[in-house]
């Protein structure tokens, strides 16, 4: 885990008597314009609402539990998809860990909508959640300053935060390239094409500059091949792989930038019968099955839930730490029902 040098802004959220000195009225009108009571002045409900506007005031939902002084006992959980089982392990192992601290795990999928995320999210904080655990889908999460500043904490996983300084964890993506296409050198390979999905995806570029360092580091940069696909369907990345097979000196490896373009090459190379070495990033659990010999850059994803998890509880507890970042280690593991066989 390594420290960053900046520390977390925490000011404290505005409360209702913050409100009601702003507006010039009392703590009961404020109350009602907040909880909606129609019989409200509507020039004393314009005052209340303008300064609750100024302030950054949220109507809090469970402020019956704020009153009394105590936690809320909930976290909230923003993955991008929660039928993928990459994001369930990571929101099952989150919510092993909420129960150690009796606490409530809140998730929601994004599906991959960066607006979504912020609507999501907003809502997570109006509902005075303890934490954020927010796997990225958007470009900006300087929406969060707010919230992060009146002292929500939030953890970052996958991907870091943009537009704003956070906890993160991560996997090593960078490092993972490096080792995959290092296997590939080792066993003779100076031809290697990489297949990625878009580069707009802070993983797949890390992806792509880990192997293109490893390339250079050997000298072999010149003779590997890049295709960027317009996405990961196993179909479009087959046929990124057939077009590089047809080439006059198609590569003799091939490096896939997820699971699923490493299914697309597996499906496109029986096909042809070709014979190329194939390496990829993701295991997954059937991978074992794949009709060809496949390496497979793999990592504890369950440790990323869990790390997120513990790494906000523990910004909840002492909120004015460093922000820092996890990375997880990535290994290489041998897939496919001929592992054994030779390339």
């Amino acid at each position: 885990m390594n420290d960053r040098d900046a520390a977390p802004k925490r000011t404290r959220r505005p409360t209702m008597v913050d409100v009601a000195r702003s507006a010039g009225v009392s703590v009961k009108t404020v109350s009602r314009v907040v909880n909606g009571v129609s019989t409200v002045d509507p020039a004393l409900r314009e005052r209340v609402g303008l300064a609750m506007r100024e302030l950054g005031f949220r109507r809090n939902s469970v402020a019956a539990n704020l009153r009394s002084g105590r936690s809320t006992a909930t976290i909230g959980l923003i993955i991008l998809d929660l039928a993928n089982p990459f994001y369930s392990t990571i929101a099952a192992a989150a919510a092993r860990v909420a129960q150690r601290f009796d606490t409530q795990l809140f998730t929601a999928s994004s599906g991959w909508d960066a607006q979504r995320e912020t609507e999501l999210a907003m809502d997570l904080c109006q509902r005075r959640v303890d934490g954020l655990i927010i796997v990225p889908t958007g470009e900006d999460q300087s929406y969060l300053r707010a919230e992060t500043d009146q002292g929500t904490p939030v953890v970052f996983v996958d991907r870091p935060p943009t537009g704003i300084e956070g906890d993160a964890v991560l996997i090593d993506n960078r490092g993972g390239a490096r080792t995959a296409v290092q296997r590939l050198l080792t066993e003779g390979h100076d031809r290697i094409g990489i297949v990625t999905d878009s580069l707009n995806s802070w993983t797949m570029s890390e992806r792509l500059a880990g192997a293109r360092e490893e390339l250079e580091a050997a000298g072999v940069a010149d003779r590997a091949r890049f295709v960027e696909t317009p996405s990961d369907a196993p179909g479009v990345a087959g046929d990124a792989v057939a077009r590089m097979l047809g080439e006059a000196s198609p590569p003799t490896a091939i490096l896939c930038g997820n699971n699923r373009i490493l299914s697309g090459a597996v499906g496109e190379v029986v096909r042809r019968g070709a014979r190329v070495r194939l390496a990829g990033f993701d295991d997954f659990e059937f991978a074992h099955l794949l009709p060809y010999p496949v390496t497979v850059v793999g990592y504890d994803t369950a440790s990323l839930g869990r790390f997120a998890a513990e790494l906000l509880f523990r910004r909840i507890r002492e909120p004015e730490i460093s922000f820092s970042s996890t990375i997880v280690a990535t290994y290489l593991v041998d897939r496919g029902i001929a592992a054994a066989a030779p390339c």
